[in-house]
């Protein structure tokens, strides 16, 4: 089981850009896809960036390819979101997540991931 931590989140202007962390305590950190959601008030959790367990292959949101990037370091059991050009329809709280152990590649499905962060506020204004 893993259990992450989200750090990095706050408030910045369109256009700039942030780093999300997300540490994970558990054993094994390397065995788990790990992934990025978000979701915005009145909305349905989205699905964000998916990284695999080397960090060899990284999937992403058709909508958001090009301005994020997933990356991850097995030795700090840490996964990151680096996000650019920052737009007011990125605020959302981002959530951080272990797909279930064992999970096929890509793991893009909300259900597909057990155990999530408590999520980092994310406002970017206009």
């Amino acid at each position: 089981q893993v259990q992450p931590v989200e750090y990095g989140g706050g408030l910045v202007q369109a256009g700039d850009s942030l780093r999300l962390s997300c540490a994970a305590s558990g054993r094994a950190f390397s065995s788990y896809i790990m992934g990025w959601f978000r979701q915005a008030p009145g909305t349905e959790r989205e699905f964000v960036a998916a990284i695999s367990r080397s960090g060899g292959n990284t999937y992403y949101a058709d909508s958001l390819k090009g301005r994020f990037t997933i990356s991850r370091d097995n030795a700090k059991n840490t996964v990151y979101l680096q996000m650019n050009s920052l737009k007011s329809e990125d605020t959302a709280v981002y959530y951080c997540a272990a797909a279930a152990y064992g999970s096929s590649w890509p793991t893009a499905g909300r259900y597909d991931y057990d155990d999530w962060g408590q999520g980092t506020q994310v406002t970017v204004s206009s």
